[in-house]
């Protein structure tokens, strides 16, 4: 654990945090893609699978739980509870155009050919490109509110943040995981155009126009 990693951590949890508060305090799940709230309910389920079979501190258990809950809480709002205000003609990503390629290379590029470290390899791959659908959801309505810039602001935050801890652990332990760094820096890629739109437009309380 360093500081990058904590800090990493909570970035992620407060970008879910005010996903969680925008939808409940407006009873409203404009603007959200649903399909990409799906996506990491499915990357933290398969990621978090050692919750069953291996401890590492009540830290990282605890953290585990909560994003899980946080993400399925969320994907019940959006297709449940307050599923009439859910923009489901905008939310129109194919998923199947990441699944199948996230899922193939999943076999192909893996540290062991097992069950969960397969699944585990998903998750990393997945959650990648997990926020592609809202990024399109964005693009072809043309704005975002305020609320949801934040929250993916923080969310690219949390990546770049991570990136910090994975050259902080390479310089004190030697330690270094390609296959969760190249992801990441293919995520963390995705989030520079929405960096600027949001210093640009999202201070001014119109959120990013367009992602073209």
């Amino acid at each position: 654990m360093n500081v990058f990693r904590i800090l990493g951590d909570l970035s992620h949890l407060l970008a879910m945090i005010l996903l969680l508060a925008k939808i409940w305090r407006s009873k409203c799940c404009a603007g959200i893609s649903g399909k990409s709230q799906v996506l990491f309910a499915l990357v933290f389920t398969t990621r978090y699978l050692d919750l069953f079979t291996n401890f590492i501190s009540i830290y990282n258990t605890v953290m585990k739980v909560v994003f899980l809950l946080c993400a399925y809480v969320t994907v019940y709002m959006i297709y449940g509870k307050f599923r009439k205000t859910f923009d489901s003609e905008n939310d129109t990503f194919r998923l199947e155009f990441l699944l199948v390629p996230v899922i193939g290379l999943s076999f192909l590029e893996n540290y062991s050919f097992t069950p969960l470290e397969i699944l585990w390899t998903f998750s990393i791959y997945l959650e990648s490109v997990a926020i592609l659908p809202q990024l399109f959801m964005i693009s072809k309505t043309g704005e975002a509110e305020t609320i949801t810039t934040h929250y993916l602001f923080f969310l690219g935050l949390y990546r770049a943040l991570y990136l910090a801890n994975w050259i902080r652990r390479y310089q004190t332990e030697n330690f270094y995981d390609q296959i969760a760094v190249v992801s990441g820096v293919v995520q963390t890629i995705f989030y520079c155009d929405f960096f600027y739109l949001y210093v640009t437009k999202g201070r001014c309380g119109t959120g990013p126009r367009s992602y073209a």
